[in-house]
């Protein structure tokens, strides 16, 4: 046990320097920019009712990946705080769950737009959709959480419980309960995930880095906002 706690804070402490580094933020944008130009224009595999729209995919799923990778740091902060007890880690994990809501409703938003030219409406009702709604609700519901409680302490611990339990249920909403039941969307009930059939090798080539693009870009921006967070507290506190 002490070696895996060692490890991890090794591992954390690795990731604090790097914050403050430019080779991940350069990358992001060079990602970025690399996905928006081959993704529009390099040629996709021909496939059945999908046709030109499976370029969503560089878009839609990336979402979601920079939305979990925001939200797996505001679970590490969460615990953080509830053995640290200082109001930076409660500042950085609630930064970092207001930046996964934006990427999620990015997500939702792309999702929406590819189940219209797909399934023949925005919302269809499917089981995907209406689990990833609801897990959505439950992030909205930690920020109103927050402004209900007035007192710093009390709402920083309350806030941080709450976020580590709703990230496994999130993913239990959106990951595993889709699969136990019929539903449209790839990977879920029976139906097939894009797999080495759907992508090829020119989909990969943007597929993996948009991925590591958005994740990267989501990250710079909880920090960008954490940091502001953080210059209002302590102006606050003056």
């Amino acid at each position: 046990m002490n070696t895996i706690l060692s490890i991890a804070s090794a591992f954390y402490r690795f990731l604090q320097r790097q914050m403050t580094k430019m080779w991940w933020k350069v990358l992001a944008v060079i990602f970025i920019i690399y996905t928006l130009i081959a993704g529009f224009l390099m040629g996709v595999p021909d496939k059945f009712i999908l046709n030109e729209t499976i370029r969503n995919l560089y878009f839609h799923v990336p979402m979601w990946m920079a939305m979990l990778s925001v939200f797996v740091m505001s679970v590490f902060y969460s615990i953080k705080y509830l053995g640290s007890g200082q109001e930076k880690d409660d500042l950085a994990a609630v930064e970092c769950v207001n930046t996964g809501l934006l990427f999620y409703t990015l997500g939702l938003i792309t999702g929406m737009m590819w189940a219209k030219y797909t399934w023949g409406a925005y919302w269809s009702g499917d089981p995907k959709q209406n689990s990833a709604a609801i897990a959505f609700l439950l992030y909205c519901a930690y920020l109103v959480l927050r402004n209900s409680i007035d007192e710093e302490q009390k709402r920083a611990k309350i806030s941080a419980i709450y976020n580590i339990f709703a990230f496994p249920i999130m993913i239990v909403l959106i990951f595993v309960l889709p699969r136990m039941t019929d539903s449209l969307h790839p990977g879920s009930g029976g139906n097939p995930a894009f797999g080495k059939y759907d992508l090829d090798g020119r989909m990969r080539a943007v597929f993996y880095p948009a991925m590591l693009g958005w994740s990267f870009l989501a990250v710079w921006i909880a920090t960008i906002r954490y940091r502001i967070r953080l210059i209002e507290h302590k102006n606050n506190s003056l």
